[in-house]
């Protein structure tokens, strides 16, 4: 009479037999991943090229955004800071 897998009891595997095992288990579990996220066909490492050229375009958009906006902020500062200026020094003639 065969002994049930879940009877508790402890399987001694030979080091290679048990890598050969664990291998085979990821390698599984990463096709079937895969598979479920689309990225399974002949197409894939190219479509997984694309994703990152993708999120890389959109992190050089974001970065060039925020230098836009830091530019627009630090010219307006400085243009209401020399309009002070100016005003103060009464560049532009007396005040009526």
């Amino acid at each position: 009479m065969d002994k049930e897998p879940d009877s508790g009891e402890l399987i001694a595997l030979p080091a290679a037999e048990f890598e050969a095992l664990l291998e085979r288990a990821a390698e599984t579990g990463a096709r079937r991943a895969l598979h479920e996220v689309g990225l399974d066909g002949q197409d894939a490492a190219e479509d997984i090229r694309d994703l990152r050229s993708l999120l890389a375009g959109f992190r050089l958009a974001k970065q060039t955004a925020v230098q836009t906006a830091v530019r627009l902020i630090t010219t307006g500062v400085l243009l209401a800071l020399m309009a002070g200026i100016a005003i103060k020094l009464k560049l532009f003639g007396p005040t009526p």
